[in-house]
């Protein structure tokens, strides 16, 4: 049985402020979000498809990670892929490179592609439509009985009525946006307040990626908001830190329960995606050698501030 299920591949083209580029690295939120957890969980899966022009390199990597890839199907139609446009204030702009018949092919979820040894995971994480009205998958996975972990994949076009925000919220366990999709969301303000309005519109738990300025966690109930910093490295490529932060944040809040231990693990998750172009390059003993000391040196630097 796999324990922890992540979405979704993307070939990212990477276009750098400076006008360098990084050509088909290993993207789409799945790949990010998978190694976020696997840095906790040795019991890690994915679910996507490919074409058959989807690199052998990348399966190597995987493989070496341990990433179980049964649920990884493989599709005539070319792989995902996309140009990733980095601003410099940190903005991103992702522009689809391969025709609408792909993206259909690809971006398609059904519960039956999901592996018999997947449907008993104890969580699964996945980007969804900020505008999102009904959430069936999500409903197929909840009724699974593992724990669900949503962001949204982009900011939304403008602020949803309170039902439809209700509706987004609630479909799980653990809501991630980052401070754009946020406001988008919920209107501008100090991030406390952002945490506050999406707990007020029905997210159980609420974990806003702040970037640079570390996370903001919330939980219905909970008379105080937790801080977890950022691990101080130096930040190369931000690409898919929010990703590997949810998937890290899932794994330790299922196993923990506790919302201090889950943006721990998040933060660490997130600090391995930054130092590099990509995914990194190091192999994953030396990875969970260097995840636990990250953790140790950051668990006496979370604060909390309380509500009102």
């Amino acid at each position: 049985m796999i324990d922890f299920v992540a979405f979704n591949l993307i070939l990212d083209d990477i276009v750098f402020p400076d006008g360098r580029t990084a050509m088909g690295e290993l993207g789409g939120g799945g790949a990010q979000t998978a190694l976020g957890m696997r840095l906790w969980s040795d019991s890690v899966g994915l679910v996507a498809s490919v074409g058959p022009d989807f690199p052998v390199t990348w399966w190597e990597w995987l493989e070496a990670w341990g990433i179980d890839t049964q649920g990884v199907r493989k599709e005539d139609a070319p792989s995902l892929r996309a140009w990733q446009l980095l601003e410099p204030d940190g903005r991103r702009t992702q522009i689809w490179r391969v025709p609408q018949e792909a993206l259909a092919t690809h971006l398609a979820r059904r519960l039956e592609w999901l592996p018999v040894s997947y449907r008993q995971a104890r969580g699964y994480h996945l980007g969804v439509h900020p505008l999102e009205e009904k959430g069936d998958f999500i409903k197929e996975l909840r009724n699974l009985g593992g724990k669900i972990s949503l962001e949204p994949f982009k900011p939304a076009d403008h602020l949803p009525d309170p039902k439809a925000l209700q509706r987004l919220v609630s479909l799980a366990d653990i809501f991630s946006p980052n401070l754009e999709e946020a406001i988008s969301l919920v209107g501008p303000g100090e991030p406390s307040d952002l945490v506050v309005r999406l707990l007020d519109a029905g997210a159980p738990i609420v974990a806003l990626r702040m970037g640079a300025q570390g996370a903001l966690i919330g939980q219905q109930g909970l008379d105080h908001l937790i801080f977890v910093p950022p691990v101080p490295v130096e930040v190369v490529d931000p690409i898919g830190a929010g990703n590997a932060f949810c998937g890290g944040f899932l794994v330790g809040w299922v196993e923990s329960g506790d919302l201090v231990e889950a943006g721990l693990r998040g933060a660490v998750s997130a600090s391995f995606l930054v130092t590099q172009v990509g995914l990194p390059r190091i192999g994953l003993a030396v990875a969970l050698q260097v995840a636990q000391e990250r953790l140790q040196r950051l668990r006496h630097q979370v604060t909390t501030l309380p509500l009102g």
